[in-house]
C-alpha cells in the first residue's frame, strides 16, 4: 500500500460517532442552515440579516435585535452600537444573555460551557462556538416559537402547562387522528406517521 493510501486509512475507519461530532458533519450544516433561515425570517422586519450563524452573532448586535423582535421588548440596557473591539462584543453578547436570564430562559448547556456562567457563554459566542450557538438558537425556537400558543384554537393556559414536546405530539395527533401516534420513538420510526403528516399538510 502506498503512502497516500495509508494517509486516507484513518479517515475511512473513523467511527460514526466521531463523524457525527466533526465540525463538518452533515447534520450540523443542515441545522445551521435551518436555524439561519429562522433567524432571518424574524430579523427581516428590522432590516437585519444573518449570513453566517457561526460568526454573525459574535458582535451581539444581531442577537440583541433578534431578542427584541422575538420578545417585543427593549433589552433595557445600553450596548455598543459599533463594537469594534472584542471587549465591546463581549459586553453586547452579555447584554443579550442577561436579558434571557431575566426572562427565565435557560441556555442549553453544550460542550465546554456546561455548568459555567454567562461570561463563558459570551466568550463562546464571540469566539464562534457553533455547538453553543446552535443550542442558543434552538432555545429561542423552543421558547418563542414552540412554547407560545401557535396552533389554531389552542388554549393559552393549557399551552403553558405542557412541554413543547407534548404540544407538538398533540398537534400531530390532531392532524393524524387515524394513526395511533403517542411517542416520537416507536410510533414514529416506521415512517408511516411522517408520510401521513406530510400528506396532511401538503396533499
Amino acid at each position: 500500500m502506498n503512502a497516500a493510501g495509508r494517509a486516507r486509512e484513518p479517515e475511512a475507519e473513523m467511527p460514526a460517532t466521531e463523524k457525527d461530532l466533526a465540525d463538518d458533519a452533515p447534520w450540523k450544516r443542515i441545522q445551521q442552515n435551518t436555524f439561519t433561515r429562522w433567524c432571518n425570517e424574524h430579523l427581516k422586519c428590522v432590516q437585519k440579516r444573518v449570513g453566517n450563524l457561526q460568526t454573525d452573532l459574535g458582535d451581539g448586535l444581531r442577537l440583541i435585535a433578534l431578542l427584541e423582535v422575538l420578545s417585543q421588548k427593549k433589552l433595557g440596557r445600553r450596548y455598543n452600537a459599533r463594537p469594534t473591539f472584542r471587549q465591546m462584543q463581549l459586553e453586547n453578547v452579555s447584554v443579550a444573555l442577561d436579558f434571557l436570564e431575566r426572562e427565565n430562559i435557560k441556555l442549553v448547556s453544550i460542550g465546554g460551557c456546561r455548568g459555567r456562567g454567562s461570561r463563558d457563554h459570551s466568550k463562546a459566542i464571540v469566539d464562534g462556538n457553533l455547538k453553543l450557538i446552535l443550542g442558543l438558537v434552538w432555545t429561542l425556537i423552543l421558547h418563542y416559537s414552540i412554547s407560545m400558543p401557535v396552533w389554531e384554537d389552542e388554549d393559552e393556559e393549557e399551552a403553558r402547562r405542557q412541554t413543547p414536546k407534548q404540544r407538538l405530539l398533540g398537534w400531530i395527533q390532531n392532524r393524524l387522528p387515524q394513526l395511533p401516534v403517542t411517542n416520537f420513538n416507536r410510533d414514529w420510526s416506521s415512517g408511516r406517521a411522517l408520510g401521513a403528516l406530510v400528506d396532511s399538510c401538503a396533499p
